[in-house]
């Protein structure tokens, strides 16, 4: 099992996510994102569109979780 914890910004800090997460080792994103969808409500309505980065990078859904690794969800990011 690996611990990894959460970040949430902008309208998904609103939905109350929890801040740490305990997954099987060798688990992706796209893992992680399946066990939030169940236990946080309203995230699942973001997801064609939900930005995901692990420390400060960036990464595919299919990107492999370390422990205590720091991932943050986010968004699209808007500017003007």
């Amino acid at each position: 099992m690996i611990t990894v914890r959460l970040q949430y910004f902008s309208q998904l800090r609103d939905l109350k996510g929890p801040e740490k997460l305990r997954l099987a080792s060798g688990a992706t994103v796209m893992r992680l994102l399946e066990e939030l969808y169940g236990s946080v409500q309203g995230l699942k309505e973001w997801d064609k569109c939900l930005l995901v980065a692990v420390g400060t990078e960036y990464v595919a859904r299919e990107h492999v979780l370390e422990p205590d690794d720091v991932v943050s969800l986010m968004p699209p990011v808007q500017g003007g």
